[in-house]
């Protein structure tokens, strides 16, 4: 826990401006405009910040169609396992990041060295994925 968070308030700012900044610098200007003009839907992985009140009320405003998603299922999130790669990645790097440019800087090396055709792999599984969450009643499955 960051004891600069302790202070009456701040922490209730930092995840309101956390939720704010989501959708003023993701959603508004990126998401929602690409979804649009691709006639796509959104998927997203129920993390709090995607789902707070303030999000959500500005998807419906902006007609912005939503893919229902089963809460707590990561596995069931191809992003998810493209995060985890790269977790990875990173964390292989000689000599490992040691401030947050050269985190950055390893984190966008990394992410371009990630094989389209795992990208293509992850985003091809989707139907064995949702047929085995489906057979799991929800529940844990092999991905």
């Amino acid at each position: 826990m960051n004891p600069g968070f302790h202070r009456t308030g701040q922490m209730a700012d930092s995840v309101y401006g956390v939720v704010w900044r989501y959708r003023d610098e993701i959603l508004r200007p990126i998401v929602v405009p690409f979804i649009h003009d691709h006639h796509l839907m959104l998927q997203h992985d129920n993390a709090r910040p995607r789902v707070a009140r303030i999000c959500t009320q500005f998807l419906e405003a902006e007609k912005t169609p939503v893919l229902a998603w089963p809460a707590y299922s990561p596995d069931m999130s191809p992003a998810e396992h493209v995060w985890d790669d790269l977790d990875r990645r990173i964390r292989q790097c000689v000599p490992v990041p040691a401030d947050i440019q050269q985190l950055r800087t390893a984190i966008e090396e990394e992410w371009t060295n990630i094989p389209q055709a795992t990208i293509n792999n992850l985003i091809n599984s989707m139907q064995r994925r949702c047929v085995a969450l489906r057979e799991a009643n929800g529940g844990h499955t092999r991905y």
